[in-house]
């Protein structure tokens, strides 16, 4: 078995006999480019289906990345020549606990699933990882403390649902429903998450970090001692208060504060010149570091102490 860093290496060498940035791989793979260097660098895996994303676009054979195959990439293959997906496959459903007050002991990791209704789930925790979810439901489900790692999540309905404690980790959200969640004191991290609509969500708490959010959608969202690090924000809109927040090396790419209300919080790292605020309101240290920030101060309004 290949170590975490024997396979960065394999996926450096490939990317670059094909001449591409970390950055161009990352676009193609609908990722970060942070997330393509953190494989490279030995400090995170991707899961089976972006492997099998990743020889597709690299033109190598999946087993480029076995302890046995040589490390120079192959020629082109046909589509019928790659490896097949696992099967979408129908969640058992579990008998139920035959002693009261114990949650039954699912394990949903490294599974395929579509089209499930796993409304007002509860008890999933650490084994949800490793999986392709997509067009299931979790209205209204207690998921809290769950651990997200290498998933993909496509079309999936989180309405009401708690994610408090939960972490999401070097994964994929897109096209999925979070209205008025919860997902307070959740971690994201190396996660590449767009067109999600995060309406009346509750992010309080929440700690973001190295990722990157794409067209969705943040109406009444709540922020409350939110932080986000390294993290960079592509054509959203940003509304609501923000209260005891940090903005620390975001990059920000067609983003509007708008509306936006901000308390005592930090932005630091980089320019703000390119985003735009409209009908927004600050306090003074926090109108201190957008002005620093060089961000366009015509429409921020500095609230009287």
């Amino acid at each position: 078995m290949l170590t975490p860093i024997e396979i960065g290496n394999k996926i450096a060498e490939a990317r670059r006999s094909k001449n591409l940035s970390q950055a161009a791989l990352a676009g193609q793979l609908s990722l970060s480019p942070q997330a393509v260097g953190k494989w490279e660098r030995g400090e995170s895996l991707p899961d089976i289906l972006t492997l099998d994303r990743l020889a597709r676009i690299l033109d190598i054979d999946l087993n480029y990345f076995s302890e046995n195959e040589a490390r120079e990439a192959r020629e082109p293959f046909s589509a019928d020549e790659h490896p097949a997906l696992p099967p979408v496959r129908e969640l058992p459903i579990p008998p139920a606990s035959e002693q009261s007050g114990k949650s039954p002991g699912w394990n949903m990791s490294a599974g395929s699933w579509a089209d499930a209704d796993f409304s007002g789930l509860e008890g999933l925790h650490e084994k949800f990882g490793s999986s392709h979810i997509r067009r299931c439901l979790f209205v209204g489900s207690q998921l809290s403390g769950l651990l997200l790692k290498s998933n993909h999540v496509e079309q999936c309905d989180f309405s009401d649902a708690s994610l408090a404690g939960s972490r999401i980790r070097n994964s994929n959200l897109v096209h999925n429903e979070f209205p008025n969640a919860s997902l307070q004191k959740a971690v994201v991290s190396d996660s590449h998450i767009k067109n999600c609509d995060f309406s009346g969500a509750d992010f309080t708490e929440a700690d973001i970090r190295s990722s990157y959010f794409q067209k969705c959608t943040m109406t009444g969202t709540i922020w409350s001692r939110t932080r986000f690090g390294a993290t960079h924000f592509d054509g959203i809109v940003l509304e609501g208060n923000f209260d005891g927040c940090a903005f620390e090396n975001c990059g920000f790419t067609r983003t509007t504060f708008q509306n936006a209300t901000f308390t005592r919080t930090f932005f630091k790292g980089k320019s703000l010149k390119k985003v735009r605020f409209v009908d927004c309101k600050a306090d003074r240290l926090t109108y201190a570091f957008l002005q620093n920030a060089g961000a366009d101060m015509n429409q921020i309004e500095l609230i009287a102490p």
